[in-house]
Order: structure tokens, then C-alpha cells, then sequence
């Protein structure tokens, strides 16, 4: 089993919080909406998760070197009590831009569930892509690892995902969660599958916004993104063979 670790980068006391976990997925969707979160509530780097067996590489932003996976945090603003959200003071966000070997999932799922419980984290949400069967129809499903989570789905009018598969760290965290008493919601968003999609990004982030009414983000910068992607997509010549990368 590979060696994961989460490195404390800057202290902070962890009160009454929600974790959101975003990983590649499907469109990118999940590491698209984690990280657009973290950057419009303008959250701080509190912590990294790092292994030697991890690809080597950095992960700059804005002139300084990040670590691959990361843990930003941040109080919540403007906290009206019994404000008919999810009971949380403070917002936790995992994300990382690459997908983890099949091998490495467990160790990184484990290494998180172990985090959530030594800060007192008790509710997490998961974003995750699934397929898009109907073009430029976006829909929005949920899983959860308690009947308290799947409460909060049904209060939030997230349809259940009652049968099938929900693979890597999400799937994981399901099956642990459930078994730790963790209440994990796993939020699940079809995507294009062919191309990063800021679209599906967006529609990811909707629920969350009614879970916890204090997260406000303009979703314009994405379906801007979106926009700018196509025009670089219908701009390039059929003979092409050069990957795109997202951002």
C-alpha cells in the first residue's frame, strides 16, 4: 500500500465544517467545480496530500508552487442562524487536477476519512461526473452513505441514485463513510465526455449553493469558459491532433 500523507500547511481550527471533495471526473467537472469554489470564496491553502509514489510534478498558481492535491478552507460569511442549510460554520475543499492510479484511491479515501474525523468533519460532499446520454441535457443525482445524508438529498430535492456503480475516491467514500458514520453526499452530474465542460461544472455547484444559501457564486466566469472553449475547438484545423488542455 502506498504511503499518503496530509502535511498541515497552516493552522487552523476546524469548527463544525463541511468538506467538499472534488477529483477528476467525467469533463473534468468535479476538479472544474472544486477549484472554482476555492478561488471565488477566495479560500486559503491549509493543507497538501502527498505520497512518493504520486506523479512529479507541482502545480503552480499565481507565481507559487502548490501541491498536487490540496485543502483549501474558510469560515463561512455572513451566517444568519437556523438559516435552513446544511449546520456548518466552516468550508473545507480537497481538489487536485489528475486522476489517482486505481491502487492509490483506497490509501488517498482512507488518508481522508482519517482527516474528517481527527478535525470533527461530519458532513461531506463528493462531486462526481456521470455520462451524458441526452446531448445538452444536464442532469443532477446524489448518493449518500447514511440515512441522515440521504435526508439531506431528499430536503434538497436531489434525486437518488438508488442503483448501480459509483466508481473511484466517491464510491469509496460511500462504502467507508457509511461504515464510520461519516455522512457523505455524493453529487452526481452528466458531462460531455469528450472535452473539459465549465457547463457541467456549474450545474454541479447548484445544489451545493442551496445546501449552504452562504456559498453565492456567479457561474458567469464558467459559461464564459465554455464559450471560449468552443471557439477554440471550431477554430482548429480537423488535421489537429493536439490535446486541450483545461485553462
Amino acid at each position: 500500500m502506498i504511503d499518503v500523507r496530509i502535511r498541515k500547511l497552516k493552522e487552523h481550527e476546524f469548527k463544525n465544517a463541511v468538506a467538499i471533495v472534488g477529483y477528476p471526473s467525467i469533463g473534468l467537472v468535479s476538479s472544474i467545480a472544486s477549484n472554482f469554489m476555492s478561488r471565488e470564496l477566495k479560500l486559503e491553502l491549509v493543507a497538501g496530500i502527498e505520497s512518493p509514489d504520486f506523479p512529479p510534478y507541482t502545480v503552480m498558481q499565481n507565481g507559487v508552487p502548490m501541491p498536487q492535491m490540496r485543502i483549501f478552507s474558510g469560515f463561512r460569511e455572513q451566517q444568519v442562524e437556523d438559516d435552513g442549510g446544511i449546520d456548518c460554520e466552516d468550508i473545507a475543499i480537497i481538489t487536485s487536477e489528475f486522476v489517482p492510479k486505481v491502487e492509490h484511491m483506497y490509501p488517498i479515501a482512507t488518508a481522508l476519512l482519517d482527516w474528517f474525523e481527527e478535525n470533527g468533519i461530519k458532513t461531506v460532499i463528493t462531486l462526481d461526473g456521470i455520462p451524458m446520454f441526452v446531448p445538452e441535457t444536464y442532469e443532477i443525482m446524489g448518493a449518500g452513505s447514511t440515512e441522515n445524508a440521504r435526508s439531506i438529498m431528499e430536503k434538497y430535492q436531489i434525486e437518488g441514485f438508488n442503483d448501480g456503480m459509483i466508481r473511484g475516491i466517491s464510491g469509496i467514500l460511500l462504502y467507508e463513510g457509511s461504515l464510520r458514520g461519516i455522512d457523505i453526499i455524493t453529487i452526481l452530474g452528466s458531462a460531455r465526455s469528450d472535452i473539459p465542460d465549465p457547463i457541467g461544472a456549474a450545474h454541479l455547484l447548484e445544489p451545493i449553493q442551496r445546501m449552504i444559501p452562504e456559498i453565492k457564486l456567479d457561474m458567469e466566469p464558467l459559461y464564459q469558459e465554455a464559450s471560449d472553449l468552443d471557439k477554440r475547438l471550431n477554430q482548429r484545423p480537423m488535421s489537429d491532433n493536439n490535446t486541450i488542455l483545461y485553462g
